[in-house]
């Protein structure tokens, strides 16, 4: 009789890091090995969710507003606030 083989496939990819180890984390104080952009996977993760000083996407330019920028190098509610006060006046 023919016996069947059962093959099982990972459906997610091992996080290794790139540089064989041998690159660390751009972010002080942190010794991880590099996964992209010279960051490791958490700082990475970090960075992509716009909460690293480097921000992914430019950022409005009030004062802790981390918005993404909408025009103006404003965030949607600063530009309302700066430009509608004008346009009412």
């Amino acid at each position: 009789m023919a016996e069947a083989t059962q093959t099982t496939k990972s459906t997610h990819w091992p996080r290794t890091a790139k540089g064989n180890g041998k690159k660390a984390c751009t972010v002080e104080g942190c010794k991880r090995p590099y996964r992209a952009k010279n960051y490791c996977f958490f700082h990475f993760k970090k960075w992509r969710q716009g909460e690293l000083p480097h921000s992914r996407y430019r950022v409005c330019s009030k004062p802790e507003c981390r918005i993404k920028v909408l025009k103006g190098g404003l965030c949607e509610k600063h530009y309302a606030e700066t430009y509608k006060k004008d346009a009412a006046a």
